[in-house]
């Protein structure tokens, strides 16, 4: 029986989490019982607690809830935490965020994106359309959605739209009815070894697509897949050669227009008030998603007119005549590349100081030739120290790493201190921020540094 339909009391460990905080939104509007801890207070946090969501902040006890029936942790918790051992221990069920999605997922239409980058806009992107053409879903997604100011909301109908995270393998617990796979570049390798077995996952991955389904992949990812139960398209902004692609695309103050041809005609006149030619892509396998659900052209055209974007992705920070401030997640050399490419495409021949926080040491190892590559296309480098999340040092890798490799004349290493220092005094116009860690505090005082006061 699925722990769900009896659950009235659920406790999350790491409840601050983006995938974390989703699920325990969706139970607060199931009336069920929901509280966690979390190792430090955040916007997200806060924004919990004043949705009526008991938070704690220390591995207490003694402030845990002891009635609660299902226990859902991150990964990104230490092994030796005690309130994860005492719920172990003591004979609750405890499961991992993957494991709740299963539940709420196999009942319900799934439409599932996974992919090493690009998911969690194409996710959003694919939510905010349903939403806004009145077809509905409910939303788990992996970023906040501007438009709504949240990760995660509700609809009566039984149609689920969810972020696939291939972390931990988390996305082979899903059997979609709609999958979008959009990018199979090697990562997470501290848990796959090599890039054969990332492809190998998302082989699997596709192998769960209910029977009769359909599989949208980004044209040029290979892996391997039974075809003969699902229905297979491809889809790229540029390529002719895919399901989906974009016709007639330029830029017009800042937002892409473009035409989308399909396996049935082609959309006209489709305008993404969002920067980066990889949005456009993510746009791209959105519309598929909408197209294949059978949704009228003008109302996708309006509601990718009327998409805001998601936070901390290609966001806008400070946008004025002297200084422009943009944020990204960016934290692998691929999703970097999208992130310079896209912005040169809208500030040609603008200088471009880019500020990257390299996020895990084993990344770090592990795509270092591709980072070296990547940041040596800005034109100025200001690189802060690893952010590690849940990994203990590497001996050898460091910025002072990537820094040595790379051939860029304008490049150094700054502490955040040093950091606020430097955007007190710069006269650069274009500034990018960049990366997974704890760079978007540093993002909110150079933000505040760049804002004229009143």
């Amino acid at each position: 029986m699925n722990p769900l339909t009896t659950c009235k009391n659920i406790y999350f460990i790491g409840i601050g989490g983006i995938g974390m905080s989703a699920l325990a939104r969706y139970f607060n509007t199931q009336g069920v019982v929901v509280s966690g801890y979390d190792k430090t207070p955040t916007d997200l946090t806060q924004a919990l607690e004043k949705e009526g969501i008991k938070i704690h902040f220390e591995d207490d006890l003694n402030q845990i809830d002891k009635a609660a029936t299902v226990i859902v942790y991150t990964p990104a918790i230490p092994a030796n935490h005690g309130e994860l051992n005492y719920y172990r221990e003591n004979g609750y069920l405890v499961v991992k965020r993957s494991d709740v999605l299963q539940w709420i997922t196999e009942n319900a239409f799934t439409i599932a994106i996974a992919g090493t980058h690009g998911k969690t806009t194409t996710t959003s992107m694919t939510a905010h359309i349903l939403r806004h053409t009145g077809y509905g879903c409910n939303a788990f997604l992996g970023g906040i959605a501007s438009n709504y100011g949240t990760n995660f909301w509700s609809h009566e109908k039984n149609v689920v739209v969810v972020e696939a995270d291939e972390y931990d393998r988390s996305f082979l617990k899903l059997s979609p009815n709609i999958a979008v796979i959009t990018a199979v570049d090697p990562d997470h390798l501290d848990i796959y070894g090599t890039a054969e077995e990332v492809l190998k996952a998302f082989g699997e991955f596709s192998d769960k697509i209910k029977s009769g389904g359909s599989l949208i992949q980004k044209l040029g990812t290979h892996f391997k897949t039974d075809a003969s139960n699902k229905n297979i398209l491809s889809y790229a902004y540029d390529q002719k050669g895919a399901s989906f692609h974009t016709l007639n695309l330029q830029v017009v103050d800042g937002s892409y227009h473009f035409d989308m041809a399909h396996p049935n005609g082609v959309i006209k006149n489709i305008v993404l008030n969002m920067g980066g030619l990889h949005n456009v892509e993510n746009a791209t396998a959105a519309i598929a998603i909408a197209v294949s659900l059978g949704i009228e052209e003008e109302k996708i055209i309006k509601a990718v007119a009327a998409f805001a974007g998601v936070k901390r992705r290609f966001e806008y920070k400070v946008k004025t005549a002297s200084k422009v401030l943009i944020d990204d997640y960016a934290h692998h050399p691929e999703e970097l590349n999208a992130l310079i490419t896209g912005i040169r495409s809208i500030f040609p021949g603008e200088k471009m100081v880019l500020v990257f926080q390299p996020h895990l040491y084993s990344r770090t190892k592990d795509q270092c030739e591709g980072f070296v590559e990547t940041l040596d296309k800005a034109d100025e480098v200001i690189l802060l120290p690893i952010y590690p999340a849940r990994e203990l040092p590497i001996e050898g890798v460091s910025s002072e790493m990537l820094l040595d490799k790379m051939t860029l004349a304008n490049k150094k290493i700054m502490s955040k201190e040093e950091l606020y220092a430097w955007a007190a005094t710069t006269s650069d116009k274009l500034i990018v921020m960049a990366g997974a860690g704890d760079i978007d505090v540093c993002i909110t005082k150079v933000q505040e540094i760049f804002t004229p006061k009143a």
